[in-house]
């Protein structure tokens, strides 16, 4: 009987294997990588996943930029609840006309939330959305921003 660890060690050796298991070993060995790629898993939640995104905090606000190329600004929401900035969002599946081959961008639902410092109940806060790039910028109250003390 041929096992797993006789296909790695041929395969170690540098032979192939003339044997039906080894080829699909072999096929394998490449699909399930390919699949697990597709189906992106976030806390669980299969189909959900989780946008690149930078946190950056300058002396008078924190700025947040995620990428989100293939958006709507319909599809996008920002939502500020104490210190949690939370964006959400959803990219749609296109309707195909052909046999999709292959498939290695992410649709379905999408949510980031970042954890900020210390955030003002009046912050003043602005998102724009230009070239698949969302910013968010959060002022920091005149009490969170840094100011310089002179030595005496």
């Amino acid at each position: 009987m041929l096992t797993k660890r006789d296909i790695r060690a041929d395969r170690a050796r540098g032979g192939a294997l003339d044997h039906p298991l080894a080829a699909l070993d072999e096929r394998l060995s490449h699909l399930v990588p390919e699949w697990m790629s597709s189906w992106p898993v976030l806390d669980g939640h299969l189909g959900a996943f989780t946008p690149p995104a930078d946190v950056e905090e300058t002396d008078d606000a924190y700025i947040v930029e995620v990428e989100l190329p293939g958006f709507s600004r319909d599809d996008i929401e920002v939502d500020l609840a104490g210190r949690v900035l939370a964006i959400s969002g959803e990219r749609k599946e296109k309707e195909r006309v052909g046999i999709l081959r292959r498939r290695t961008r992410v649709t379905g639902r999408f949510r980031y939330e970042v954890l900020l410092p210390a955030v003002a109940p009046d912050a003043d806060v602005a998102a724009g959305y230009d070239d698949g790039v969302l910013v968010v910028r959060v002022a920091k109250s005149a009490a969170d921003r840094p100011r310089r003390i002179p030595v005496h």
